[in-house]
C-alpha cells in the first residue's frame, strides 16, 4: 500500500511503503520512533520522496518536517507519525501525536522563552498552517508552495 487513504486517525502507527518518488496527489506515511526523535532518518525519507523537485523547495520542506516533528517530541506524546502530501502546487505535511489538549501557539513555549520559534518559522515558510484535532491527538500541517 503506498498510501496512508483509508486509515482512521487511530492507526498512523501502520508502516507504510514509500514510492521511489512521490508523484503528485500522492500521500505516504513515516512512523516515528517512540522515544527518541530520529530526524535524520525521516530527512532522509522526506528528501528521497521529493529529490524531484528544486532545491530550495526540498529544504522548505524537510525545515517544516523537522520543526513539526521536533515539537511532537517536545510537547506530546506518541505514538506520532508524519505524513506527506505532494500536490501539484504545493506539499502538505502532517505530523500526527496524542496529545490532544496541548494546541500550539505561534511563538509560545512551555520552555521558556528562548524558544518558541518553530512555528513562526514554519508559519514564515509556509502558505498556511495549522492544527487539527483527531480522536486521542491532534495533528499539525503545513502547506509549501512547490
Amino acid at each position: 500500500m503506498s498510501s496512508q487513504e483509508g486509515l482512521k486517525p487511530n492507526e498512523v502507527g501502520i508502516e507504510m511503503d514509500t514510492p521511489e518518488v512521490l508523484g503528485t496527489s500522492a500521500r505516504t506515511l513515516h512512523t516515528l520512533p517512540e522515544d527518541q526523535p530520529d530526524l535524520v532518518a525521516m530527512r532522509a525519507w522526506v528528501g528521497t520522496l521529493l529529490r524531484d523537485l528544486p532545491e530550495d523547495v526540498r529544504l522548505d520542506v524537510l525545515l517544516v518536517c523537522t520543526e513539526l516533528a521536533s515539537n511532537a517530541y517536545e510537547h506530546a506524546i506518541g505514538p506520532r507519525a508524519v505524513r506527506v502530501q505532494r500536490h501539484v502546487d504545493f506539499i502538505r505535511v502532517e505530523v500526527d501525536d496524542h496529545t490532544p489538549a496541548s494546541l500550539p501557539r505561534l511563538g509560545e513555549s512551555r520552555l521558556g522563552s528562548s524558544r518558541g520559534r518553530g512555528l513562526m518559522l514554519t508559519a514564515a515558510i509556509s502558505r498556511c498552517w495549522g492544527t487539527r484535532e483527531m480522536v486521542g491527538g491532534k495533528t499539525v500541517w503545513a502547506e509549501i508552495d512547490a
